[in-house]
């Protein structure tokens, strides 16, 4: 992941801190009615999180739990989503900016990524992040794979904003983002058209 993130990388015509959401079209049966949160994207590549995809095969205390971290009475549980194929077994919390530690990646004034055991220490203990959402896995993209794949009308993009990242509402961010660009994905095609 490191080498999608270089500090100061601002280009209008890179996606980082949007959401990228899936065509009805889409093919690849792991991200159908998708929303993605795009945490880098640059030269090298890109990489996201998939925010609207809960895991049934594990909860928030089974994850602890596995992790020999014991959830106080108090400590506040949170759903454990799909953040996509890429390392299913590596954990990352995008939350706001109010947590920081070393290794958080601060993704604009609103948006910050921490992946390590701390963050999940501080959340179970009551503390941490005051909006937050965990994944395992990511979305990652080689070098101009990603521009490829929004050429062939897979993903639209769209401007992300906290409300709608961190809603517990998860069923309906897609249809919510969807809406934010004006479109009824019941009138969307999945053919591209050329004019």
């Amino acid at each position: 992941m490191r080498g999608f993130l270089q500090d100061g990388l601002k280009d209008d015509n890179y996606l980082t801190g949007r959401f990228l959401v899936a065509m009805p079209g889409m093919e690849d049966d792991r991200f159908q009615q998708t929303l993605i949160y795009v945490c880098a994207h640059g030269p090298e590549g890109a990489m996201g999180l998939v925010v609207n995809k809960p895991l049934d095969s594990i909860s928030f205390p089974d994850l602890l739990s596995q992790l020999d971290i014991t959830m106080p009475p108090a400590g506040e549980g949170i759903e454990v989503l799909f953040g996509g194929p890429v390392e299913t077994g590596r954990g990352f919390v995008l939350h706001s900016p109010d947590y920081m530690h070393d290794a958080t990646m601060v993704v604009d004034d609103e948006v910050a990524l921490t992946a390590t055991v701390d963050v999940l220490r501080a959340i179970a203990e009551g503390g941490g992040p005051r909006q937050r959402l965990l994944a395992l896995g990511y979305a990652g993209w080689d070098s101009g794979q990603l521009d490829a794949e929004i050429k062939a009308n897979g993903w639209l993009s769209v401007d992300a904003d906290p409300q709608l990242l961190f809603d517990t509402n998860i069923s309906t961010k897609w249809e919510r983002a969807m809406a934010k660009l004006g479109i009824d994905p019941l009138m969307l095609s999945d053919k591209a058209g050329h004019a």
